[in-house]
């Protein structure tokens, strides 16, 4: 924008911002931080449209034909799952589900499944499977919600945990349980899930990674009472090119778009992507880092266009 290049966002959800209005709670990140940097892009006259659901509203195609350049920077935000017997039971959650409830809580909007209780740990025994970042998100949120206990199951431990240590340590200050060298086995309940039963782990050799692969412990488990889990085990690329309708757009064995490693292009001419949408899941900074690169590779694409029109012109 500040190239005075004409700017239109299209966004899938009611409000702009992303995981940074709707992911991240406010002890993290106090939302009219948010707010108030997207009203300062709509003051500069970028045209937000919201409820946009790119392969629904118009294909990827069409957009290509009413812009000079699309940048795509959809994240990642396909929750991965665990197939566990009693995956089925009701009260068991993917990580996002309970954080975009709280946040839209805490936005003033009226959430029906938070205000029946159904999305509120209040007063509730959570199990939080996961060990990053986003699992510390759900179980300090948890605590905010006045949980009557919360328990983070994770399958290494602390020393191997990917998670920020300092969060693992303001978790603990707070009261959150951790539960190392554990692995959910199955869920247990009627209707809804009513406990976890979990296996013990040990650390073995190291993995293609270099972290130790965890081991199952034969014969060697263990129960806990659980009245909601939160499944925070990380996140994937949606499918975009049948999202988008474009078969043709090129992905990497991993999922993520594949583009240009010196361009950020991706192999659709005039097509650019950004984010966790080509590194897999990270963090913020990287993003917004990707974000500038972008906009100055697409700023140099479209003076080259420029240029070749003007020659063909005179």
């Amino acid at each position: 924008r500040k190239s005075g290049y004409r700017i239109t966002i299209y966004d899938r959800y009611d409000r702009a911002g992303g995981l940074l209005i709707y992911g991240i709670p406010n002890f993290k990140l106090e939302k009219f931080v948010v707010t108030r940097r997207i009203d300062l892009l709509k003051k500069s006259g970028i045209n937000f449209k919201n409820n946009f659901e790119v392969g629904k509203d118009a294909t990827l195609e069409e957009l290509r034909k009413k812009h000079d350049a699309i940048l795509i920077a959809t994240g990642v935000y396909k929750a991965r799952e665990i197939e566990l017997p009693g995956n089925d039971l009701d009260n068991i959650f993917p990580a996002m589900e309970f954080l975009t409830a709280s946040n839209k809580k805490g936005l003033g909007d009226k959430v029906e499944l938070f205000d029946d209780g159904t999305l509120n740990a209040e007063g509730k025994n959570v199990i939080v499977i996961g060990g990053g970042d986003t699992a510390m998100d759900c179980v300090r949120t948890s605590i905010r919600q006045n949980a009557k206990s919360v328990k983070c199951i994770y399958r290494r431990d602390k020393e191997n945990m990917p998670g920020s240590s300092r969060e693992v340590s303001n978790a603990e200050e707070e009261g959150v349980e951790f539960v190392w060298l554990s692995s959910p086995k199955e869920f247990v309940g009627k209707n809804k899930v009513e406990s976890l039963i979990v296996n013990k782990i040990k650390l073995g050799k190291p993995d293609e990674s270099g972290r130790r692969k965890p081991e199952v412990q034969k014969n060697n488990q263990f129960e806990v009472k659980a009245d909601m889990v939160i499944k925070a085990l990380g996140f994937d690329p949606e499918d975009l090119p049948n999202l988008f309708g474009s078969k043709n757009l090129s992905i990497t064995k991993w999922g993520t778009l594949k583009t240009n490693f010196d361009t950020m292009e991706t192999n659709l001419p005039g097509v650019f992507a950004a984010g966790d949408i080509i590194r897999g899941a990270s963090l913020v900074v990287w993003a917004i880092k990707d974000g500038r690169d972008a906009a100055e590779s697409i700023k140099k694409y479209l003076e080259r266009k420029e240029f070749k029109s003007e020659k063909v012109a005179w």
